[in-house]
């Protein structure tokens, strides 16, 4: 370890880690040293006491966690929040959302994106993975408020072939954007909606390219059943013969995925990983959720999400956390499975494989970019803690987040966010935004 300055210390918290075999476990009175946006080393806090530092944090009472990331979310979407209520499927999308997203402007999307990323800094969300249009704009806000994003311009084949163009187009040139901080992704909107011929295209560009793919597939068990009847597959036997399953592919939801799936993921020839947002598979009533422990079963990982505010009318992954751990609990019907230990993992580690940078984020460990999150246990809702783990993922909020750090950078300070101006962000033009009696629609819900 260096003696000359480091950027940033952080004492006297308790600190997850990883060991070798990824199991989870918490060291207490530690020290953490950030130099250059990386975490330059784990220690005790007595090592680090006389150590010189361009800032240092006290974090008595306090857990450091990696930060949060949400692997599936259309951040522009905080616009729609709650406009779109108590609707089936079908009538949720072609009566409102996409009747109303063909009003959106690149500023309704731009505003969407700041409060988004003002309401994931606040709950300990340190990157997020974004399907959605103008997402020019959504790039500019990462940049300005300085957390980390995996970005996709989503594109349907009603669109023509300059769809999948603007998409290929828009991951060339914000690869590497914001010093590093986004990665990108081309994102097809989904197999009901892209058709083959451009699945395959896309796979195609993929490998081109050097790009993984984003996409929403098997969303829930309509489109399963649907897809076999309609053409004899189901989806993600779609994405196998599209070759999208021999790129790397994120899958949004995934809670129609049925046992002849299984086979063709776990043979996939990408690195293949699910994104599970479990609070609007319960608000939809959709009869089953993402099988966490099928998939887990075939070393597939499965990563946090949110989804868009206008279904999950929250971008809280602290609570998918927990929900996750409970609907697994439910369907399984096995109070063992998803233990809060396992939660933590797929929060922190699986998620982040999810999005592409298991090397880089999603554990607090020598060399990986300095993402963390301190969390505030001295809450009466947290006391007193018999079990770590479960404290975290059961009795802690979104809320306790104290401060939240990306790439060194403190976003947000003993809950002051520091790089975005929230009532600057508050949307003024809701009678515009909200009109339907156009009739227009971006595209049609048809499973």
């Amino acid at each position: 370890m260096s003696d000359s300055p480091a950027d940033l210390i952080i004492t006297g918290c308790t600190v997850l880690v990883h060991d070798d075999q990824e199991r989870i476990g918490f060291e207490e009175d530690a020290g953490i040293v950030v130099r250059d946006g990386v975490l330059e080393s784990v220690t005790t806090a007595a090592a680090v006491a006389d150590r010189p530092a361009g800032e240092r944090l006290d974090a008595r009472g306090q857990v450091a966690l990696p930060g949060l990331v949400n692997c599936h979310t259309h951040a522009p979407m905080v616009a729609l929040r709650g406009l779109a209520e108590d609707l089936p499927t079908e009538e949720w999308f072609n009566d409102v959302v996409w009747p109303v997203e063909s009003n959106l402007t690149e500023k309704d999307v731009e505003l969407g994106a700041r409060l988004a990323c003002a309401e994931m800094i606040r709950g300990g969300v340190t990157c997020f993975a974004d399907h959605y249009f103008a997402m020019d704009a959504v790039a500019a806000v990462v940049t300005e408020c300085g957390i980390r994003a995996h970005l996709g311009e989503a594109y349907f084949s009603s669109q023509g072939p300059q769809g999948r163009e603007k998409s290929l187009e828009f991951a060339l040139r914000h690869r590497g954007g914001a010093d590093g901080r986004i990665t990108t992704a081309l994102a097809p909107h989904a197999p009901y909606t892209v058709d083959d011929a451009d699945l395959a295209a896309t796979a195609e560009l993929a490998h081109a390219h050097g790009l993984p793919v984003h996409i929403h597939a098997s969303e829930n068990r309509e489109q399963t059943d649907t897809s076999l009847a309609r053409h004899g597959v189901t989806p993600i036997e779609v994405l196998k013969r599209t070759g999208i399953l021999d790129t790397d592919v994120l899958l949004a939801h995934g809670t129609g995925i049925v046992e002849r799936d299984l086979p063709l993921l776990e043979g996939a020839g990408g690195r293949t990983a699910v994104a599970t947002a479990p609070r609007g598979y319960l608000k939809f009533a959709w009869p089953t959720t993402t099988p966490v422990r099928a998939l887990h079963d075939i070393g597939v990982p499965v990563g946090l999400a949110t989804d868009g505010a206008a279904s999950n009318n929250s971008l809280d992954v602290w609570e998918s956390m927990a929900l996750t751990a409970l609907v697994q609990k439910s369907t399984t019907g096995d109070p063992r499975w998803l233990t809060s230990r396992r939660a933590l993992h797929h929060a922190t580690l699986q998620s982040a494989r999810a999005v592409g940078l298991g090397e880089a984020v999603g554990s607090i460990a020598p060399g990986r970019r300095a993402d963390l999150v301190l969390v505030d246990l001295t809450g009466p809702h947290t006391q007193p803690v018999h079990d770590l783990a479960a404290t975290l993922v059961h009795s802690a909020r979104s809320a306790d987040v104290r401060t939240t750090i990306v790439d060194g950078r403190i976003l947000m300070r003993d809950r002051e966010l520091l790089t975005i101006d929230v009532p600057a962000v508050v949307a003024e033009r809701l009678p515009a935004l909200v009109d339907r009696s156009h009739g227009r629609r971006i595209q049609n819900y048809d499973t």
